[in-house]
């Protein structure tokens, strides 16, 4: 019966094959030791056969790898000259944007020039398999962020609600319809880190700002019946090196009420976990769920499953979304932590809250107007609109400052400017309708698009185009012509400067007579111009 190979023999007995590699990695500590009473002049036989009985081997065979040992001065068994990666090949490699065949390629022809003899391309590939971690081969492809990605990350152990915050932007891979207009739009959010607990958000159709922010934070931090159960300030807040992250009126809002903010080092997503984790669950168990998902299975190269199905709007967008995440806090169970729900750990934890009245967040979650403003009688004005309230009845003449959510001027907080108390919210008193306001738009967007048409007419005229070439030689535009035939074609298009030089077949283009013109029905010359033609 012919003897099987040895990977045959390990798939059919796993167990032989384990027990023969945990005996292989005790062989070197035993002779290691062996070498030990050797040299303290104890070793016995029987040492050598206890070694042998328990490691499964030969007695034969524990005295030569012992003679070994002592001849190459360690107990580690050498090996045969094997093929390496050397700091030169790691360049060849990354010099070929990781590909080993072409690295391959490489040492062959290096090797046919130099006469000497190349290794093989499964030899190549052994070396780099065994040679280089995972994370190299992968930063050698691709660069440093892809290293990143194998490499571990330590996890902070979450010790209490409202400890530690993490807040980023996210842009929805969903196409959803405002107004007249495909779009995808922002969130902006905040999470726990402690129980999981989304916090608080905001949703807008262009790239977030500071508003959007501000209003996140809010909702966060509410305990109202709207925005509760879970809110007040935490302690710590992680955020990235974003521009409206960094706005001076968050700056203000957080450092108000004593919120250390930590902000990270540029492309380290890593450093805030939590809210990475809860993008990518977002867009897996939600926004992959939309019509009009931008990472839906491809029919071709060019097209998407269901894009042509009607898009979301952005009213019903924000309720869905608003939906799910209620739904994520009260029902999504996590194995993790006990298989609760953020909901639960979050009325779990006893952790005193703390809280910031109503009347606080109106004063350092707005933008703040540095102009004084006096209550008139047809109310606030302030950018050239009115703003007008119940409350200000009475008041005129009061000095008042206002703050404001950036982007959202539809409303305003009034302040008294000597006492700082909060007075109340004003409206625009001449608010358009959304009928006024869609043909405001719609002429926006007709001059837009009449413009972009003029300079797409102009690029078209500025555009030069070459021929494609099939061999080595200087670009040649299109419509390359001779001299001869750019001078006739110079002639024939270039008008007439007297009328003896007009061609013999030109045509004058006959005009419709504008209006009060008299065509005479007979030609009519005075004599003085008979006199001229005659001379």
């Amino acid at each position: 019966m012919d003897e099987q190979p040895p990977d045959s023999a390990s798939a059919a007995h796993p167990q032989a094959a384990t027990r023969r590699r945990e005996r292989q990695m005790l062989t070197t500590p035993a002779i290691r030791h062996l070498m030990t009473l050797d040299a303290r002049g104890e070793l016995t036989t029987a040492h050598v056969r206890l070694v042998a009985q328990t490691l499964d081997l030969h007695i034969r065979t524990v005295w030569k790898r012992l003679a070994d040992a002592k001849a190459n001065g360690t107990a580690e068994r050498l090996g045969r000259a094997r093929f390496e990666i050397t700091e030169d090949l790691r360049v060849q490699l990354a010099y070929h944007r990781g590909n080993i065949k072409r690295l391959h390629e490489a040492l062959r022809a290096e090797a046919e020039e130099n006469n000497t003899t190349a290794p093989s391309l499964a030899t190549l590939y052994r070396a780099i398999r065994r040679d280089l971690a995972p994370g190299d081969l992968a930063g050698l492809r691709q660069g440093l962020p892809a290293s990143r990605g194998h490499d571990p990350h330590l996890r902070r152990s979450p010790v209490c609600r409202n400890e530690e915050w993490e807040g980023d932007h996210k842009q929805v891979p969903v196409w959803v319809l405002a107004g007249d207009r495909l779009l995808k739009p922002w969130v902006t959010w905040f999470i726990d880190c402690s129980t999981a607990m989304t916090m608080g958000w905001a949703l807008t159709p262009h790239y977030p700002h500071r508003g959007s922010i501000l209003a996140a934070l809010r909702s966060a931090i509410l305990r109202d019946d709207t925005h509760g159960p879970a809110g007040g300030l935490p302690q710590r807040l992680r955020i990235d090196r974003g521009r409206d992250f960094l706005a001076r009126a968050v700056q203000e809002a957080l450092g108000a009420f004593a919120v250390d903010v930590y902000v990270l080092p540029p492309y380290t997503p890593h450093l805030k976990g939590s809210i990475e984790n809860l993008n990518r669950a977002a867009t897996s168990m939600f926004f992959s769920t939309l019509p009009r998902y931008t990472g839906a299975q491809r029919l071709d190269a060019r097209h998407h499953a269901g894009e042509n199905d009607p898009p979301l709007t952005f009213e019903a967008f924000v309720e869905l979304f608003g939906q799910w995440v209620r739904r994520r806090n009260a029902e999504h169970r996590m194995t993790a932590r006990g298989n609760l729900t953020p909901l639960e750990l979050w009325n779990e934890d006893d952790t005193p809250l703390r809280e910031a009245a109503p009347e606080d967040l109106h004063a350092f979650l707005l933008e703040a107007d540095r102009s004084t403003r006096k209550i008139q009688g047809h109310g606030i004005r302030w950018r050239g609109r009115d703003y007008i309230g119940p409350w200000m009845t009475g008041r005129t003449g009061t000095d008042v400052r206002i703050r404001y959510q950036p982007h959202h001027e539809d409303t305003i907080e009034v302040f008294d400017l000597h006492t700082h108390r909060h007075l109340g919210t004003a409206h625009l008193s001449d608010q358009a309708d959304p009928d006024q306001i869609n043909a405001v738009y719609q002429a926006r967007n007709e001059r837009a698009q009449r413009l972009r048409r003029d300079l797409r007419a102009a690029e078209r005229l500025r555009r030069r185009r070459f021929k494609a070439a099939t061999a080595p030689a200087p670009a040649q535009a299109e419509g390359a012509m001779t001299r001869k035939a750019a001078t006739e074609e110079l002639r024939t298009l270039r008008a007439p400067a007297h009328p003896d030089e007009l061609p013999e077949n030109y045509m004058p283009r006959r005009l419709a007579p504008g209006a009060g013109w008299v065509i005479p029905t007979t030609p009519c010359k005075t004599t003085s111009e008979e006199d001229s033609y005659e001379s």
